[in-house]
């Protein structure tokens, strides 16, 4: 069955009542502050659609400052509808061991706005700050001393778009350029939005700074925002495309082959741009001491196995970006977020360098991740 806007205004107005019956009643406050709170609920419930809707707004200026209302309703409805449910379940068992009460009907009401508001409160500076550095060491069997140490400094998940723009991508820039790294990897999801409109904000991309260079690779959100145009925009900023192919790289007299492919999905909306491990490590040379894969969706991970890669960075997740969807993520991916094994094969998995949607990050901290080659202890 399709899912249309219509439907989902429904439910969306749906669970805004509910949020209202369950909680509003039992808040111990005066009747023109539950009314207040109503009118709330109402606004919230117009403002969510509204947000997702504005990039249809010509003028950007207002496209902007609607999508940031909408989106920050959505991160605060999105924690009181949670709470709630969470509130109700409670109440449920304490009726069924006979610890119910109109205490607690009221102290776990207020809990509900005020516990939403602290998550949302918090997830917005997680969200709006820099990305911390997270080091992680992959140990790789049989690397050879040059390139004991190699790094890596990946960002994935940046979504330029309708909250993100060019100065919070200019401090990400700037923090990646800090860690003097051997190679720069964006796994994709770096943009919501067209060229036309996003491109003076993607422009600090042009001054990343590695030895071997700056790659990406595509991610959903690419194809969502018209692929082709953003390959060609990030290639005129220097950056190295991998479209399902690889790079030989020399590094103190050894070889590696870092290889990139499309989205996991990308076949969907362009049947040339199917995801092929395979095909993107075609014609490495057999001698190569590590083959890594920049892959944006972890489920990626066992054709790159099968194919012969030694470690896949990927992305996609956000790590769930805010509880509880962090539960969620396993229902397509293989994994939330971090390293992991698959036969012999290393998978990390960037919790993402920006966000989605809401400006809210809780329990799921961005990351800007200095990978680092090192050498399997025997």
């Amino acid at each position: 069955m399709r899912f249309r806007p219509p439907t989902a205004l429904i439910i969306l107005a749906v669970l805004h009542a509910y949020i209202g019956l369950r909680i509003l009643p039992a808040l111990p406050i005066a009747l023109p502050l539950k009314v207040l709170g109503a009118v709330w609920l109402a606004a919230s419930m117009g403002l969510i659609p509204a947000g997702f809707m504005s990039h249809a707004i010509r003028r950007q200026p207002l496209a902007d400052r609607m999508a940031w209302a909408g989106f920050l309703a959505l991160g605060l409805f999105s924690s009181l509808f949670v709470l709630t449910l969470v509130r109700d379940v409670m109440l449920v068992a304490a009726a069924l061991i006979g610890a119910y009460g109109a205490d607690l009907v009221r102290w776990s009401g207020v809990a509900v706005p005020v516990l939403a508001l602290f998550a949302a409160l918090v997830g917005l500076f997680n969200a709006r700050r820099v990305a911390q550095v997270v080091h992680v060491e992959i140990p790789v069997e049989g690397l050879p001393e040059a390139l004991h140490g190699f790094t890596i400094a990946q960002i994935s998940d940046i979504h330029v778009g309708p909250t993100i723009k060019h100065g919070y991508l200019t401090r990400i820039v700037e923090a990646v350029n800090a860690l003097d790294a051997d190679v720069v990897a964006v796994t994709g999801d770096l943009v919501d939005g067209a060229v036309q409109h996003l491109a003076p904000h993607t422009a600090p991309l042009a001054r990343l700074q590695a030895r071997h260079g700056t790659y990406f690779v595509t991610g959903n959100h690419e194809y969502y925002s018209g692929a082709h145009g953003w390959i060609a925009e990030l290639r005129r900023l220097g950056l190295r495309v991998l479209l399902n192919e690889h790079v030989v790289l020399e590094h103190g007299g050894a070889t590696m082959v870092l290889a990139g492919v499309t989205d996991f999905t990308a076949h969907h909306f362009d049947p040339a741009h199917r995801s092929d491990p395979e095909r993107a490590l075609r014609g490495a040379p057999s001698n190569a001491a590590v083959r890594v894969l920049l892959a944006h969706q972890p489920r990626t991970a066992p054709a790159a196995a099968k194919a012969g890669f030694d470690v896949q960075l990927s992305g996609h997740t956000h790590g769930g970006q805010f509880f509880p969807w962090n539960f969620f993520v396993p229902m397509q991916q293989p994994w939330v977020a971090g390293l992991k094994r698959l036969d012999r094969m290393w998978v990390y998995i960037s919790r993402g360098t920006g966000y989605w949607g809401p400006p809210k990050r809780f329990g799921a901290p961005s990351e800007i991740t200095r990978v680092r080659l090192v050498r399997a202890a025997a």
